[in-house]
């Protein structure tokens, strides 16, 4: 049975609506710049960009349940009822599962995913997105983006993600300064 693609981006786009669709947009963006001159499976990494935050969405998530693990759950039935190969089956569940992971130790599928991910995370899109969450809190947003600009660049295991997390935390550092100024710190 062939997998019909274009179901998987509409089931993305209908579970995490607008933001899940371009979250995995920008990933799959992100994954062809650091992954150049990498030897992966596109076809995996492809699944794994869609499927990586089902379980996040309300359809799928459940509560008290990491939503890596609970999308590494819902990618293997989805990807079992459409008759995938075993062999891909288990290469997507695992870079779901560990796409919130810093471990080098993992497939080359599985670090570009995470470091994708991470760098999603990272730079204007981060800190607008961290803003977003709580729009009344801006102290919290600029607090969230902060951190979030410290711990993510540890967790990257590519040297290309490395270099591109630089010039986006750099960016973030200049977006949130201007802010700062800009507000008097009264935020």
């Amino acid at each position: 049975m062939e997998l019909n693609k274009d179901e998987i981006v509409h089931l993305t786009e209908e579970y995490g609506g607008e933001w899940g669709i371009n979250h995995t947009r920008r990933i799959l963006q992100l994954v062809s710049l650091i992954g150049q001159s990498s030897v992966y499976d596109a076809e995996a990494v492809w699944l794994a960009a869609h499927l990586h935050d089902w379980g996040a969405y309300s359809k799928w998530a459940e509560a008290g349940k990491d939503h890596a693990v609970r999308s590494a759950e819902v990618a293997e039935g989805v990807l079992r009822e459409r008759g995938c190969a075993e062999a891909t089956i288990e290469l997507v569940v695992g870079c779901i599962r560990s796409h919130h992971s810093g471990d080098p130790n993992r497939s080359m599928e599985a670090r570009l995913l995470s470091d994708a991910d991470g760098l999603d995370f990272l730079g204007a899109v981060g800190v607008l997105r961290d803003f977003s969450k709580a729009p009344r809190d801006l102290r919290g947003g600029f607090n969230a983006a902060k951190k979030r600009m410290e711990q993510v660049p540890q967790l990257l295991c590519l040297d290309k993600s490395r270099e591109l997390a630089a010039a986006r935390v750099a960016e973030a550092a200049e977006l949130l300064a201007a802010f700062e100024r800009s507000s008097f710190g009264y935020f």
